[in-house]
């Protein structure tokens, strides 16, 4: 045990960082396993893009919950792999509307087989006697109420 697995909740940033790394790490030799030449960072994108289609900038940075800059900076890297492409909005010439492109799409189809895989498996990780996925659930409905600076600023002497 090192020492920010000892000092706990203190931790907890550096904690979920460490977990989320792991994961991910992982997440790219499955998908190097299966012969698949793709970063986890994008699965966020290219998931929310096979279920809605075509999305606005913005309308992906809210349904990934990232910020607008992280989202473009993905958004990009993206676009220069051929994975997506952005055409301007008829109704709006300041929107991009952003699609899997055909080479997206066949990335899609390589991938289900995995995801399932990877489901099977993060279901068996996380399906413990306090389930990880519920407890961030339940984590991040609280801080959707009230944040962590604000209620540390309710607590200060």
């Amino acid at each position: 045990m090192n020492i920010i697995d000892e000092i706990g909740i203190l931790a907890i940033s550096t904690r979920l960082q460490r977990l989320s790394e792991q994961l991910r790490k992982d997440g790219a030799l499955i998908y190097k396993s299966f012969n698949i030449d793709f970063e986890p960072k994008w699965f966020p994108v290219i998931y929310t893009l096979h279920i809605k289609e075509m999305l606005s900038v913005v309308e992906i940075a809210n349904e990934i919950g990232y910020s607008h800059p992280s989202t473009i900076s993905l958004l990009k890297e993206l676009e220069k792999q051929k994975i997506i492409s952005s055409k301007k909005d008829k109704a709006d010439e300041r929107k991009r509307l952003i699609v899997l492109t055909a080479k997206g799409k066949e990335l899609v189809v390589k991938m289900q087989p995995v995801w399932t895989v990877m489901k099977k498996t993060l279901n068996e990780i996380t399906d413990n006697q306090n389930n990880l996925l519920k407890a961030i659930e339940e984590t991040e409905q609280k801080l959707e109420r009230q944040g962590f600076f604000q209620r540390a600023a309710e607590l200060k002497i």
